[in-house]
């Protein structure tokens, strides 16, 4: 907790970062391939790999993963892979999708069990997120699935969650 001057207390948001991969750190495209690394799981594009790193370098925030692979491997798998690719972060991982669920309903049963400290921001490329109620809708970025995330995403992103990273109690 940090206390300033005036003794009024202000807690530390935990920032979060919600992330699918396809479509946002691999763009789909169907006339390039996609390279596979000896992980066996796809290479990160440059520009989506350079953009999340400066989202966690400027918030400090952590990853939860959103992906449809996200069963695939544990935490700390996770985190390697990651880091394979450039990115080093705190990486957790969505509730395995057993009913399911749609990623816009999949956010939302996460939305319900969050605690009220986190700040997140939602970086995919499904458009069904566009359902969402407008204040979560307002923490989703919506990418092109061809192109993935980019810089100005990133610099979106920052100002979502630097929204919310200090709260006065």
């Amino acid at each position: 907790m940090l206390v300033l001057h005036n003794e009024k207390k202000y807690t530390f948001v935990r920032m979060l970062i919600l992330l699918d991969i396809d479509g946002v750190m691999v763009p789909t495209t169907i006339w390039k391939p996609t390279e596979i690394l000896s992980d066996g799981f796809p290479n990160f594009s440059s520009k989506a790999t350079n953009s999340l790193q400066t989202i966690i370098n400027r918030t400090g925030a952590s990853i939860l993963l959103t992906t449809s692979h996200k069963s695939k491997f544990n935490k700390y798998q996770w985190e390697e892979i990651f880091k394979t690719r450039g990115i080093v972060a705190n990486i957790d991982v969505l509730e395995n999708n057993e009913d399911n669920l749609n990623r816009k309903e999949e956010i939302l049963r996460w939305f319900t069990k969050a605690t009220i400290a986190e700040s997140f921001v939602i970086l995919d490329d499904d458009k069904s997120l566009n359902g969402l109620p407008g204040h979560i809708k307002d923490k989703a970025i919506v990418t092109s699935g061809t192109v993935g995330l980019t810089i100005d995403h990133a610099n979106e992103a920052i100002d979502i969650l630097k929204k919310e990273e200090f709260i006065i109690v």
